[in-house]
């Protein structure tokens, strides 16, 4: 593809892209006038090469567009208010996110109050003999081995 080609292919994304696609054609019903509006985005490109010593050869070019409603102007007694649109899929997407977010958050503090806590075995004894400790730091206490740490809960 030449340079004309190219250039014609930018024409038409320019012509695509224009002010008519954000701003829709205005109706009126009943002395109320209405302006759709979008929000129109997009791109093109396009490029091409030789191989070596002119061998072989190629260009391309391509155009991409997305649109999406974004509201209304609404002209109604000489009064122009903007009605913005309500994307539903928007707001779900949204909400689901938050749950999720709040799920995680949950679980990571049910897990860090689950490794805080003592061994439901432990809570509320009282030590009826002194510990005797070891050399490895273990204490022994009604002839079970238990973390010194662990002698100290609940007495």
């Amino acid at each position: 593809m030449d340079v004309q080609g190219v250039a014609g292919v930018m024409d038409r994304a320019r012509e695509a892209m224009s002010v008519k696609r954000v701003f829709g054609e205005p109706y009126e019903k009943d002395g109320v006038a209405v302006i759709p509006v979008a929000r129109v985005r997009g791109g093109a490109g396009g490029g091409g090469g030789e191989g070596p010593e002119g061998q072989g050869g190629g260009s391309g070019t391509g155009f991409g567009m997305t649109a999406r409603p974004v509201g209304a102007f609404v002209i109604k007694g000489g009064e122009v208010v903007w009605r913005p649109a309500v994307d539903v899929n928007r707001i779900v997407l949204g909400g689901q996110i938050v749950a999720l977010v709040a799920l995680l958050t949950l679980r990571s503090i049910v897990r860090a109050r689950a490794r805080a806590r003592p061994p439901s075995h432990l809570v509320g004894q009282r030590q009826d003999k002194p510990c005797t400790g070891g050399p490895d730091g273990v204490a022994e206490r009604h002839g079970a081995p238990v973390h010194v740490h662990d002698a100290l809960v609940g007495a």
